[in-house]
């Protein structure tokens, strides 16, 4: 089944092109079947980037999916255009007496800054709230993730001693978890961060299961036992060139930033880098949605009242 989006989004045009499957709302309206709900609440900078690349991963289900997004209105975004925000966002305050039955909450280039520091703080605990009340399961990635341990369960993050960069080996740790069906024992996933909430603090959390984990890396996904929150460190949503554009951007702008590891063949930026995440990154967003289809109620007015 295509997941569901607006045809003017330019993901969209991308997502044809690639020969995946996508739906427009016009006519999804017209089949009698209910999508899942889900909204992507994007902090990225980068929003068509960030959008195309959720949009990807969440097509690649067999269940139709209802696509919303969501921004900031305490903080306007800089690198993209009004009209664009304006035609396809929405802000919490419009949502607020909705339900979905999933939602994503991306990273966001802020981790140097205390939490409490950032501009849209207060706006982004009241989306958290609205998370743990209004959605059957939230994915929480890399900043998200850490923004959302330590408003859940007071957890610090440190810095880290330099970016934690590359493509790093993960390794399963629960053999029965439907989140991990199908994955091969140890995989491949792409980390991007400064900081992190080390494996020790997140293991302190009774409530939080740890699935999977990198020696180098550290925690990559935990998980609530019901999987209503569902923190992911790494980025599994990246495209084959994601880590190349921040190694070259960053050294454009004189930054002192390490060749991305296990990326490029033989370490040598100069040839085309390795995608070893890809067959992974679509078990887990597929996973993901057949989890959230058991689990959800066909009345999307009956989400939160086990809460």
């Amino acid at each position: 089944m295509p997941v569901i989006i607006p045809a003017d989004l330019p993901a969209y045009e991308t997502m044809e092109k690639e020969n995946i499957f996508v739906m427009s709302k016009e006519r999804a309206e017209r089949q009698d079947i209910r999508p899942l709900e889900i909204v992507l609440v994007n902090l990225m900078p980068t929003k068509i980037e960030t959008e195309t690349q959720f949009v990807r991963l969440l097509s690649n289900t067999p269940i139709q999916i209802n696509v919303e997004f969501l921004h900031t209105y305490t903080y306007e975004s800089k690198n993209i255009s009004e009209s664009h925000m304006k035609s396809f966002y929405k802000n919490i305050r419009q949502l607020k007496n909705k339900k979905y039955d999933g939602m994503i909450i991306t990273g966001a280039p802020l981790e140097l800054m205390e939490f409490e520091e950032v501009d849209y703080w207060e706006e982004l605990k009241e989306i958290l709230d609205f998370s743990h009340n209004n959605v059957t399961s939230t994915m929480y990635i890399c900043w998200g993730a850490q923004a959302a341990m330590h408003y859940f369960y007071n957890l610090p993050k440190k810095e880290l001693p330099s970016k934690m960069f590359g493509v790093f080996e993960h390794v399963k740790k629960d053999d029965t978890c439907m989140l991990l069906n199908g994955f091969d024992d140890i995989f491949y996933v792409p980390h991007s961060r400064h900081t992190e909430i080390s494996t020790e603090e997140i293991k302190k959390i009774k409530e939080l299961i740890v699935l999977a984990e990198s020696k180098d890396a550290g925690v990559h996904i935990a998980v609530t036992n019901d999987y209503s929150k569902i923190f992911i460190m790494g980025h599994a949503e990246y495209d084959p060139l994601t880590l190349k554009n921040e190694y070259d951007r960053d050294i454009s702008q004189g930054k002192c930033i390490n060749i991305p590891k296990n990326y490029y063949p033989e370490d040598d930026p100069s040839k085309e880098p390795y995608v070893k995440w890809r067959g992974h990154a679509n078990l887990l967003f597929k996973n993901w949605i057949n989890v959230i289809y058991q689990q959800t109620p066909y009345n999307l007015d009956e989400i939160g009242k086990k809460q």
